[in-house]
């Protein structure tokens, strides 16, 4: 589809921004191949994930922190609790939207202080097609990802690597690549699902 094809090299060139009459969800066009095209993303608020821990809602809130939805969200999402920093241990991971920016945010359970920033991207350069109404919606998710999901993913490589012993944090586009990233040794790497 030219749509898609043209926005993974985004022409953001006229780009108009009207906030929605809630504030929660952003619309306005975008230009691909010459042609307005319009998107909408829905976000939601901070207190809508009443399961965060106080310390990563109060770091959110600071941040002014949106969290973007999916274009197929039916429920709430983009905020993902796992064992990331070692077995066992209880920590978040967010996608937090400010002023057209998404950040991929990780609060590990060990770690005092800011979270990590382990990608971000501004929101409109993850629009994506999808039905038949031509407004183009936001395709960035996040999820948790045991070990026995990434070994699934790298079942069809030559040489498999050892079966990871957490879980690492599924980032991906919807209907493409997902990405594993994997806290080990006090860093985040990308887990190889390819040779």
């Amino acid at each position: 589809m030219a749509i898609a094809a043209a926005l993974t090299i985004l022409r953001a060139s006229g780009q108009q921004i009207t906030p929605a009459s809630d504030r929660l969800d952003t619309s306005g066009q975008i230009t691909v191949d010459g042609q307005p095209v319009p998107y909408l993303i829905r976000h939601l608020p901070v207190n809508a994930f009443p399961q965060l821990p106080p310390v990563v809602q109060d770091a959110l809130t600071r941040r002014g922190c949106l969290i973007p939805q999916t274009y197929e969200a039916h429920q709430p999402e983009n905020v993902v609790r796992a064992s990331l920093e070692r077995k066992g241990s209880s920590d978040w991971a967010v996608l937090c939207s400010v002023d057209g920016t998404v950040s991929l945010l990780v609060f590990l359970a060990g770690a005092i202080g800011e979270p990590s920033v382990l990608a971000t991207a501004a929101e409109i350069s993850r629009l994506q097609a999808h039905g038949t109404s031509g407004v183009l919606g936001f395709n960035w998710g996040i999820d948790a990802a045991s070990p026995e999901q990434v070994h699934e993913a790298q079942l069809d490589m030559r040489h498999p690597p050892p079966r990871l012993d957490h879980d690492a944090l599924a980032d991906s586009v919807i209907e493409g690549k997902t990405v594993y990233r994997f806290f080990l040794r006090g860093a985040w790497t990308i887990v190889d699902t390819q040779d």
